[in-house]
């Protein structure tokens, strides 16, 4: 069983399982088909990743095109602070963001429908997470939008975020071409 909740983003959710716990520890399941078909989830994941980061480090924003991936990330140890970006510019919430941060100890989820870009920030020590996605990565879609894009203006938690070369030279959201989903 799992609880699903809009947020201002139009397919973007956030998905919490049910979870078992006691004194020995917890139990949930962190994917089932039927319970995200019933709540018009996708089922198809072709790939799935780990990551792991230490605090301060600020991954993205990240997207492919045009094979897009849609993505269901969940965070395995510590805490980060996620974020989807709508760069779908037929869309009316085209440039606005929504963040949430996402732990260990909460066990929510956020799935990350293709037409967005996806970042996120490490608030705690070390954090871990795992996505599952709908396509397969392509190195030669791989794409970005600068994390610091004042026309989008998140408000990351980090005030000096560890970034890789590429996230530091990503374009604005304004040298984007038009995407289409």
């Amino acid at each position: 069983m799992i609880t699903v909740e809009e947020t201002p983003l139009s397919g973007v959710m956030v998905v919490t399982p049910q979870v078992f716990q006691d004194d020995r520890g917890f139990f949930l399941e962190s994917f089932n088909a039927e319970c995200f078909l019933k709540e018009g989830l996708p089922v198809d994941f072709v790939q799935d990743n780990h990551s792991r980061s230490v605090g301060g480090v600020l991954r993205g924003l990240h997207y492919q095109y045009p094979a897009w991936q849609g993505k269901l990330i969940r965070v395995l140890v510590g805490e980060i602070f996620d974020v989807v970006v709508d760069i779908r510019r037929q869309s009316s919430t085209f440039g606005q963001w929504f963040g949430i941060h996402l732990s260990a100890t909460d066990f929510k989820q956020l799935w990350v429908p293709p037409g967005y870009a996806h970042g996120f920030c490490v608030v705690s020590d070390i954090a871990e997470m795992a996505y599952k996605c709908t396509v397969p990565y392509r190195p030669c879609d791989d794409s970005g939008v600068r994390w610091n894009d004042p026309d989008i203006g998140i408000e990351w938690p980090v005030d000096h975020p560890v970034l890789s070369a590429k996230d530091q030279v990503a374009p604005l959201l304004a040298e984007l071409d038009d995407l289409s989903v």
